[in-house]
C-alpha cells in the first residue's frame, strides 16, 4: 500500500485525465470490463492452484456423469 501513499489526489486526477485523452470516453468502459474479466480469471486460476483436490473431484464427477 506504499504506492497509494506516494500517489496523491492531484496525481491521480492527472493520470485519469491522461487515460481519458489517450483512450477516449467510449473506450474506457470496455477497458475496465476487460480488466475485470482478467482479474476474475486470475482469481479463479489461483483458487484452482490452492485447492487442486477439490477441482480434481469435481472434474472426475463431471466425466462420470457424461459417460
Amino acid at each position: 500500500m506504499t504506492l497509494l501513499g506516494i500517489i496523491g489526489g492531484q496525481e491521480l486526477i492527472i493520470i485519469l485525465l491522461i487515460v481519458l485523452v489517450l483512450f477516449g470516453a467510449k473506450k474506457i468502459p470496455e477497458l475496465m470490463r476487460s480488466f475485470g474479466k482478467g482479474v476474475k480469471e486470475f482469481k479463479d486460476g489461483m483458487n484452482g492452484v490452492q485447492d487442486p483436490e477439490k477441482n480434481a473431484t469435481t472434474d472426475s464427477s463431471k466425466t462420470e456423469k457424461t459417460e
